[in-house]
């Protein structure tokens, strides 16, 4: 089977709330069934209730998204030189073992310093080069970056403005990406603007002044994803906010539903980013992954082009042009899918009589 990456989800922020629960949705009518997903503790290593932090993603997801089977592991990879080390390589096997790897809140700095170079980021690497899903949010998805925001220490100790090396995730790809999260955050009120991350539209202009001329920034609203989809070469904005990219041609804004060729972030070479990769982790995590056409006893896996039709009416609903719904309705129908639309979002199922559509991803 030919390597293919999986998804890249990443979380303004948001993600044990309504809105997160829908990107999850999406998410898992899209990756075989039963899904084991591995939450990482390490953004928020440094805390004493990081098993809670993380816990707590794993409780929302296992009450909200009764509908997929679903087994939680929370990895307890903490601080290195510790008994709950990212270097150690049980817990790396949980890692490669996964069907999806989750990373949330905590520090991003801390997260960088924790998890480059070690076995478990390595393994959580490699599993998406080989078709896991990675799913990040908040500090997680500054911590990726090719250089990273250290928010706290501006907005919390008053350090001077400047970046960190972040994990690079793209970098092997090819791309100088650097993502911001709660871009639009308003927790400041009227006395202090907090958007870009906390810093504000003035500190953040001199922030990217220090930006190598060839990064591209992507600023994801709160609770809204940006959700790269390497197979499809494309990329798609989900949740009540937007995402802005901003590269040396200036800011371009993308709302909610948008789709977008991962060309607006730069040139990415996936065979770059697996050759990145250690061969020998590389080698483990195409044992350890199931072909999307196994034999899995879980729920039924939607073909890709029914689900992007199902996006596509939901797109044509928030913006009430009820005439494209309903055509989009009928043409699943044609196809032998019934759209329900719930207070959760739209669920599919097929239509009785056709049994054969019970498909596997084509």
């Amino acid at each position: 089977m030919r390597d293919q990456p999986g998804f890249l989800v990443l979380l303004g922020s948001g993600e044990t709330s309504a809105s997160g629960r829908r990107v999850f949705d999406w998410l898992f009518q899209r990756v075989p069934s039963p899904i084991k997903l591995a939450i990482l503790e390490t953004p928020a290593g440094f805390q004493p209730n990081s098993a809670l932090v993380a816990g707590k993603v794993a409780e929302f997801l296992s009450e909200h998204l009764t509908n997929y089977p679903l087994e939680t592991a929370v990895v307890p990879a903490r601080r290195r030189e510790s008994p709950f080390s990212p270097d150690d390589p049980a817990l790396a096997d949980v890692v490669l073992g996964s069907d999806g790897v989750f990373l949330g809140p905590g520090s991003p700095t801390y997260a960088v310093r924790q998890l480059r170079g070690s076995a478990v980021w390595d393994a959580a690497r490699a599993r998406f080069a080989t078709g896991t899903p990675l799913i990040l949010a908040s500090a997680a998805v500054l911590a990726i970056s090719a250089y990273t925001l250290p928010v706290y220490e501006i907005y919390k100790a008053g350090a001077d403005l400047g970046w960190e090396r972040g994990l690079d995730f793209l970098g092997p790809a090819g791309s100088t990406v650097v993502f911001v999260p709660h871009w639009n955050n308003r927790e400041g009120g009227a006395e202090l603007d907090t958007s870009h991350c906390f810093v504000g539209p003035e500190r953040f202009a001199v922030l990217r002044a220090m930006l190598p001329p060839e990064a591209v920034i992507v600023g994801i609203d709160e609770h809204t994803a940006f959700i790269v989809q390497p197979v499809s070469e494309d990329a798609l904005v989900m949740g009540p906010g937007g995402v802005t990219i901003i590269g040396p041609t200036g800011p371009r804004r993308f709302a909610n539903g948008s789709r977008l060729s991962l060309a607006e972030i730069g040139p990415l070479d996936w065979s770059g980013f697996a050759r990145d990769v250690p061969p020998a982790l590389m080698a483990r995590a195409r044992a350890s992954r199931r072909p999307s056409d196994g034999a899995d006893e879980g729920a039924p896996i939607i073909p890709s082009d029914i689900l992007d039709l199902v996006d596509r009416r939901e797109l044509a609903r928030r913006q009430r042009d009820w005439k494209a719904a309903d055509g989009l309705r009928a043409d699943l129908a044609r196809r032998g899918y019934e759209v329900r639309d719930t207070p959760d979002g739209p669920r599919l199922a097929p239509l009785v009589g056709r049994p054969d559509l019970r498909t596997k991803n084509s």
